[in-house]
């Protein structure tokens, strides 16, 4: 009982003696590694969060800049559009001029060879009216071939009233079928109907100047004017059918670059 009681008191004397300096040091190293671990801690909580700041940010840029890149590409189709349009306008008032000009030699080689004429009959007659005659009391006098003609065409290409000018035209073929403008008649009430969205009978009547004029100047306008008639009707294969025979047929027409360019777009 004494040595347990020795023993007790042993103990209570270990528990109160003062820590030793190694101790202290090791309390003390572990205390600034608990520090240092904490400032890490800190470090990589806050890197993590730079760098995924970072992340959103270069997103958002690569973003910016593929919206960007997509309306570049808007903006680059569009003008690509505008071009094609300004080009087909620019050979559309090509082809147009050049329709014009057709018609107004021949219209000029017509009324050359009336004047021709009238001067003839005159020269054969030689009748003049005596001072004293009073002219006589005429009519309103009425439509040469010629006017009837340009009257027409003025009604259709200026005014776009196509169905009176074809109308017109209709009268003036069945009047002067011998005319040297009578084929171009046939084409222009082509193009009237055209104009009227009447594309099936458009494609008919240009047909008509195809099959039975086809050494015509006009031959080659009918059939570009067919091709379209029937791209209106959303016919493809008509259309590059006849587009590919206005190439073979009338290569060096100024109509068959028209028929290029839109062989090549579809």
């Amino acid at each position: 009982m004494r040595f347990i009681l020795i023993l007790l008191g042993l103990l209570l004397l270990v528990g109160c003696v003062p820590p030793s300096q190694n101790q202290l040091r090791v309390d003390m190293d572990l205390e600034e590694m608990k520090r240092r671990l904490a400032q890490l801690e800190v470090q990589r909580v806050e890197t993590s969060q730079t760098k995924m700041a970072g992340g959103d940010t270069q997103q958002r840029q690569v973003a910016e800049m593929m919206a960007g890149l997509d309306n570049l590409r808007v903006e680059f189709q569009s003008v690509n559009g505008r071009l094609d349009d300004l080009g087909r306008d620019n050979q559309a008032l090509i082809d147009e001029l050049q329709l014009i000009k057709d018609d107004m030699g021949l219209q000029l080689n017509s009324l050359t060879n009336r004047v021709a004429e009238f001067e003839q009959q005159v020269s054969n007659q030689g009748t003049m009216v005596k001072p004293s005659q009073q002219p006589e009391q005429k009519s309103e006098p009425e439509l040469t071939a010629e006017q009837l003609y340009q009257n027409a065409l003025e009604l259709i290409r200026n005014q776009k009233q196509f169905s009176e000018g074809r109308t017109m035209l209709e009268s003036f073929a069945n009047k002067y079928p011998k005319h040297d403008l009578y084929v171009n008649a046939l084409y222009w009430i082509g193009e009237a109907f055209y104009g009227e969205k009447k594309y099936e009978l458009a494609i008919l009547q240009f047909q008509d100047v195809i099959s039975k004029y086809s050494s015509h100047p006009k031959a080659a306008a009918a059939m570009l004017k067919q091709a379209l008639a029937f791209n209106a009707l959303e016919d493809g294969d008509n259309a590059r059918t006849t587009m590919q025979k206005l190439l073979e047929e009338y290569p060096d027409s100024t109509q068959a670059d028209a028929a290029k360019k839109y062989l090549t777009k579809n």
